[in-house]
């Protein structure tokens, strides 16, 4: 069905778009005291309407006769057909009407342009649509490419991470078996949270930061005391939302490339402030200074950087800094709720 018979609001704006050219046939048929005026604008108010009708028809025809330059001399032919046949009927309603022949020749020329008018504004209606369908096209391949990016982005996480949990409970069962099966009960549980995070890309910070505690348990039934967790979580940083998982990469870095390299343990704190419709997420972990350089450019780093980009293009950000003997990842977002 034509776009504009669908709606009530568009059929009584494209109605009244008729009337300055029903008030012109009022005074075409009325003036000089051919019709009474009451009688000319009944009549002029009829065929306007009909008018107006016939006038949506090459809304059916131009959707099986779309516009191709290599096709114009055919398309005006039928058109211009379809206009003189409209125009006749507009002719025929005219003789029924009682309009004086004088007016007939002029409503009849009238008719072509108006026809030929209303095939012109299709055509753009055509356009239009057509150049909005293609960007809503595009816009549905990019959302899908986006999400295809970030499954794939969070795939890489847990076989990354379980990879690492399996080597720690293997090294972990040869001098602690006891310790080994809490570690393996712990990882269950946390494995099954994370599962539950199948369908979800974005979660509280609130939730995510206490899945990076789920994890950093499991590690210290390894490390035990030389594990040791701090945390800060700012006002108003709870109606804030992430990327679910995407604190893993990080806390999990700094046990592998921190902690574990310290004979005495240390520290791991996650730091969460907002301000100015932004959220801050700092992990910092003591290091080995004697280790060498502490910047890492890994997997876990380039994983969280590809998921940011994605999320929040240049919104986002992720730096990275050495200060004394610990090592700082700062995370920016924007905090939507």
């Amino acid at each position: 069905m034509h776009p504009i018979l669908i709606s009530r609001t568009r059929l009584a704006f494209y109605l009244l778009a008729w009337v300055p050219l029903a008030a012109a046939c009022t005074l075409l048929l009325s003036g000089a005291g051919r019709l009474p005026w009451t009688q000319g604008a009944l009549t002029a108010a009829g065929l306007a309407l009909f008018y107006a009708l016939v006038c949506l028809s090459p809304w059916y025809s131009g959707r099986y006769l779309p516009f191709r330059p290599s096709a114009l001399a055919s398309l005006l032919l039928h058109h211009t057909a379809a206009a003189v046949v409209a125009a006749a009927l507009l002719l025929g309603v005219a003789r029924l009407a009682a309009v004086p022949a004088s007016q007939q020749a002029f409503l009849f020329g009238a008719g072509v342009l108006l026809y030929l008018l209303a095939v012109a504004l299709h055509y753009v209606l055509f356009s239009f649509q057509s150049s909005r369908e293609a960007e809503t096209r595009m816009q549905e391949a990019r959302v899908l490419a986006r999400e295809a990016e970030l499954k794939a982005l969070k795939a890489q996480i847990n076989p990354h991470f379980l990879f690492n949990s399996l080597n720690s409970i293997s090294a972990l069962a040869t001098v602690d078996g006891a310790r080994a099966r809490e570690m393996c009960l712990l990882l269950s549980d946390f494995l099954r949270s994370t599962l539950a995070l199948a369908e979800e890309e974005i979660i509280p910070i609130g939730r995510e930061i206490a899945l990076a505690h789920a994890y950093l348990e499991v590690e210290r039934v390894r490390f035990g005391e030389r594990l040791r967790v701090a945390q800060t979580m700012g006002p108003g940083c709870g109606d804030c939302t992430v990327p679910s998982l995407i604190l893993q990469p990080l806390v999990e870095n700094a046990v592998k490339h921190g902690i574990a390299g310290l004979l005495d343990g240390g520290e791991i704190r996650l730091d969460a402030l907002c301000g100015n419709g932004m959220l801050r997420i700092t992990v910092e972990n003591d290091f080995d200074t004697d280790a060498g350089s502490a910047a890492r450019t890994g997997l876990g780093l380039a994983n969280v950087r590809n998921r940011l980009k994605t999320y929040y293009q240049n919104r986002a950000r992720l730096t990275t800094e050495v200060r004394e003997h610990r090592f700082c990842v700062d995370l920016e977002l924007p905090c939507v709720s």
